[in-house]
């Protein structure tokens, strides 16, 4: 056998051991009142991947996510998730609603939408106690995942009393204590401080060596070239325009101003980095 049947057959068995964890096949979804925010949206996502989902807002973005993270379900079209159909009626199963949650982890935007227990503790963990885990699992899983965060000062903390900041962390561990598999994330880094942005970015990058899959929605640009190597577009008719590498997208300007996802002020210099540039007039 030569080398290059070698590397032939390596590559053939490396692509073999890729999971798909999402696939959607036509899959349509609307709002009452509202119209259609996602309109015939096909797509894969394989295991331990990093993705970014882009487009105008009011596109479809945070509705793909939450389809995803199993918070709506698809009216038209296929849903697959780990090689399985599923549909709203499968989460009516408790047994499989909590085994689909331990494993996809959804952060929302606004973390005040997803604390709501008295103190931080608690809320980190919420959600182990609601897998029926031992008292000692779900303490030693909180204290592993609170150092690891280095939020050992707001333990007793209200999470209502935190700075933006101090949220977005404490909603991060609330996830990160399940163990997920998939992260799903909407708008990671909106309204925070430059610090704290960069402690996510660092985080996420950290958390993708490891194994995790990184599907985020945002609007910040120059962010997207750093959480993710795969960028998914919208445009504002709810429909996919690109499914490519990162770093080809955002040489493609004119498709990104065609989803008014730029203006005529972006720059891309260096063939790596992108940004707007306010001129002076």
């Amino acid at each position: 056998m030569n080398n290059d049947q070698v590397q032939s057959r390596a590559q053939v068995e490396a692509q073999a051991q890729v999971q798909s964890v999402f696939k959607l096949n036509n899959v349509t979804y609307a709002y009452p009142n509202e119209g259609t925010v996602l309109r015939d949206i096909s797509l894969e996502i394989n295991q331990g991947e990093k993705i970014s989902i882009l487009g105008a807002n009011g596109c479809g973005k945070s509705t793909l996510l939450k389809i995803l993270a199993g918070l709506l379900y698809p009216q038209e079209g296929e849903f697959s998730v780990f090689g399985e159909a599923t549909n709203e009626k499968k989460f009516m199963d408790d047994k499989f609603a909590k085994n689909y949650h331990r494993r996809i982890g959804f952060i929302f935007q606004h973390s005040d939408v997803q604390l709501f227990c008295s103190n931080v503790e608690e809320e980190i963990a919420f959600g182990p106690l609601q897998l029926g885990l031992a008292d000692s699992v779900v303490r030693q899983r909180m204290n592993d995942v609170i150092n690891m965060l280095n939020i050992e000062h707001l333990k007793s903390k209200t999470p209502f009393k935190l700075s933006g900041g101090e949220k977005k962390k404490v909603a991060i561990a609330s996830i990160l204590v399940m163990n997920p598999e998939i992260l799903i994330l909407d708008e990671p880094t909106n309204e925070l401080d430059p610090r704290t942005q960069r402690w996510i970015v660092e985080l996420l990058m950290n958390l993708n060596k490891a194994g995790k899959t990184l599907i985020s929605s945002t609007h910040n640009l120059e962010l997207v070239q750093e959480i993710s190597n795969r960028s998914i577009l919208f445009d504002e008719n709810h429909k996919i325009v690109a499914d490519c590498p990162t770093n080809t997208l955002f040489e493609n300007i004119e498709l990104l101003k065609s989803a008014n996802l730029v203006d005529d002020f972006y720059h891309r210099h260096g063939g790596e980095h992108s940004h707007f540039h306010i001129h002076n007039f």
